[in-house]
């Protein structure tokens, strides 16, 4: 397995022009993926944080090889590749626009180009380590371009990708200017990873109104294969923190770190007073700001706990030479001081702030000692301190207030979850952690820690790995019906030899493109001329078998020399004869169905109803894709209502909703075609579920084809209807 991320999992210091240290990095992703890296003994492909400028030559190869032991290997990047393509276009653009943080996000043509070529960059690092049969793993937003680039670049990988922070709703999404790049970059992937269902549902909906792609349940079929997508909450490693909790309790006096003896101070000097945690990246998605005005706002509200609770805030450095976060460190330092100055006492300070990142014991001892946990990001893709926190929490007790706009929070409902806009809720939700019985406090943690320890970052990461198999393995089970060279060539020679052949051709989506107004799908020049050349071969039968109505297959094929049936198996006309049913039928039940469609056709833009002899078509390839597939969706099921004491039956195919009388299909059609002569070569081709009865009844010697990799009772698959033409072409060619 391959790992892929913009950073490598570890951190290289140049301490002068001779020499330099690696160390691995610890925390997040670098703790996530570290068991499987290990595991699978593969390579781990990232930036090494250092630029090409920065970069001493005579040490390059030294830092190489130093990697390479680590399982990694670097990608160079340039001064201007890092500050286009990380700090501009990962950050300045897709960070805030994905946290719905539209009034940061920057529209930057030279980002962008920077950003898809520091892609390519990465694209060609990987596929110089990669070898036939290896998985690929890709983590995050800085690489939402390179699924695609690999699967175009390298055959017989399977590609697995995660997104770790949230995906955002289609009309938040639509405003990128390069959203369908980005959308077609992520689902070069075989598996698309999300923390929560949400950002699966959001990204689902940008797939659909955007690219238009179908999707059957969680199976996105793009192009020539499939894309799985599902949701793995990523966990912690539950084991280090409560080891580590234990460990620190239970050391000797002389071991007890700086830190810890000043809060051991603190709570002799003031003794009662609680404390409640809030550690931080500085970032503008996590709320801070909105954190200390409610806790002003609390200690305005209820003064009775006035010098009874204190909050330590660890705001840890990010991008500090940004200007927008300086300002916004300018805000906090205010904010705290003003806080401090207004209600501060000789004995007690309401808000201990700490500016600082803290070693990892540091950090453990913190949520040890703190009564309370307040994490209330604006937007967070996942956040794990919170789940910190609860495993810390080895006697069970103490209290976490969690924002509801966390993935966290799906997994976490035994928390306090609260708006993190709503300065009323999280001074609330303070007080009711503050006066929390202690047997209602474990009976929250117990739960908590039962399902974190369940589902720690060693299952999330096997969780993925497990599934990116299975969808490989679907892969090769489409694969497996593709059409290839040795198919084509083994149909071409059966062919050849036959005497009496017989073709069975669905017409939309199998010999022409779809449109949205199905009129406009008329055939061009060269389908007449290809089908004639077919038709007029003395040893083939050609028969177009549709669902159109038999007056629009009466003005395109009329005189023409093939077979013409039409409405699924309703009528038929031989050339030179008169259309006669194939069928008795009644079209009485018409006017009790009409008016339900009128009435979707009122509520649904963009939709029209379609009258053929024996049925009623709705259609909606021109409405809102997520409203059309609802409509759709709703009425199937007043449909299916109406026609249960009817001889009737729902047909749902692209973008179409028909009813019609029942048994009635192509499939029934085509047997009472096939048992008037004895034929040596049947082919039948057609694209989506409505020939799948034709498919089903055909000989089981017969090539059957759907265009569109699906999954069919179909033999092979082929990708569109050009490649439906090609074939035709080479039948004509073989005589």
């Amino acid at each position: 397995m391959l790992i892929v991320s913009n950073r490598l999992p570890l951190q290289i210091t140049i301490k002068d022009s001779s020499e330099f240290e690696v160390v691995a990095s610890v925390g997040g992703l670098a703790t996530g993926v570290k068991s499987v890296h290990q595991k699978n003994t593969g390579l781990w492909v990232g930036w090494t944080g250092i630029t090409n400028e920065e970069m001493p030559e005579n040490l390059e190869s030294k830092i190489d090889a130093a990697i390479r032991k680590e399982g990694c290997v670097g990608v160079q990047l340039t001064e201007l590749d890092a500050e286009n393509y990380y700090f501009g276009f990962s950050n300045k653009t897709i960070w805030p626009l994905f946290h719905y943080f539209t009034e940061y996000t920057e529209y930057k043509n030279e980002t962008w180009e920077s950003y898809v070529e520091v892609n390519q960059k990465f694209a060609e690092v990987v596929s110089q380590n990669v070898q036939k049969g290896d998985t690929i793993w890709i983590h995050d937003y800085h690489l939402l371009l390179l699924p695609k680039l690999l699967k175009e670049k390298i055959s017989d990988i399977s590609i697995g990708f995660f997104l770790h922070i949230p995906f955002p709703s289609s009309e938040v999404f639509r405003a990128l200017p390069w959203r369908k790049e980005i959308l077609e970059g992520m689902l070069g992937a075989d598996l698309i990873g999300f923390h929560t269902y949400d950002y699966q549902r959001h990204f689902f909906s940008s797939v659909r109104r955007i690219l238009g792609y179908e999707i059957n349940f969680n199976i996105i079929s793009v192009g020539n294969h499939l894309t799985t997508s599902d949701t793995f909450p990523m966990g912690i490693d539950f084991d280090k923190f409560e080891l580590a909790a234990q460990r620190l309790q239970d050391r000797p006096e002389k071991k007890i770190s700086a830190l810890k003896r000043s809060f051991d101070k603190h709570n002799e000097d003031t003794p009662g007073v609680k404390l409640i945690l809030s550690i931080d990246r500085l970032d503008y998605t996590k709320g801070i700001a909105n954190r200390l005005h409610a806790f002003e706002y609390f200690l305005q509200k209820y003064p009775d706990f006035l010098e009874k609770v204190s909050l330590v805030m660890l705001c840890v450095p990010s991008r500090t030479t940004v200007e927008h976060y300086q300002l916004m460190k300018k805000e906090i330092d205010e904010l705290v001081g003003r806080i401090n100055g207004q209600y501060s006492s000789v004995n007690w300070t309401p808000v201990m702030y700490f500016f600082r990142s803290m070693p990892f014991e540091d950090l453990v001892d913190l949520y040890r000692t703190c009564d309370i946990a307040l994490v209330t990001p604006i937007r967070d893709g996942m956040n794990l301190v919170a789940k910190e926190y609860v495993a810390c929490r080895i006697e069970q007790t103490g209290a976490l207030i969690l924002s509801e706009l966390t993935g966290a929070a799906q997994e976490m409902s035994e928390a306090i979850t609260i708006n993190p806009n709503n300065t009323e809720e999280i001074a609330d939700a303070i007080k009711q952690a503050l006066i929390m019985e202690e047997e209602e406090q474990k009976e929250r943690i117990t739960i908590m820690q039962k399902r974190l320890r369940r589902y720690g970052v060693d299952k999330w990461a096997s969780d993925f790995v497990n599934a990116l198999h299975g969808a490989a393995d679907l892969q090769t089970r489409q694969g497996a019906k593709k059409m290839n060279e040795k198919v084509a060539k083994e149909l071409l020679e059966c062919y050849r030899s036959a005497k009496k052949r017989i073709l069975f051709l669905d017409y939309d989506g199998t010999l022409v493109g779809f449109k949205n107004n199905p009129q406009h799908a008329r055939p061009d020049a060269a389908l007449y001329q290809m089908l004639d050349q077919l038709a007029k071969h003395p040893g083939n039968e050609v028969v177009l078998i549709s669902g159109r109505d038999r007056e629009t297959f009466d003005r395109w094929f009329s005189g023409r020399a093939y077979t013409l049936i039409v409405e699924h198996g309703v009528w038929t006309k031989q050339p030179g004869e008169d259309w006669r049913l194939i069928e008795t039928l009644n079209n009485e039940w018409k006017s009790s169905i009409q008016p339900v469609m009128d009435f979707f056709v009122d509520r649904t833009p963009g939709t029209f109803i379609e009258e053929k002899n024996f049925s009623l078509v709705w259609h909606y390839r021109k409405a809102d894709t997520e409203l059309g597939q609802l409509r759709a969706n709703e009425l199937k099921e007043d449909l299916t209502g109406l026609i249960a004491n009817h001889n009737l039956e729902i047909m749902e195919g692209s973008k179409v909703i028909e009813v019609k009388n029942a048994g009635v299909n192509k499939g029934r059609a085509a047997i009472k075609k096939i048992n008037q002569n004895k034929y040596d070569f049947i082919l039948g081709v057609g694209d989506d579920w409505t020939d799948e009865y034709l498919f089903e009844e055909l000989p089981d010697d017969a090539y059957t084809i759907r265009v569109g990799l699906k999954n069919t009772e179909a033999r092979f698959n082929v990708e569109s209807y050009t490649n439906v033409r090609d074939l035709l072409t080479e039948l004509i060619n073989f005589g």
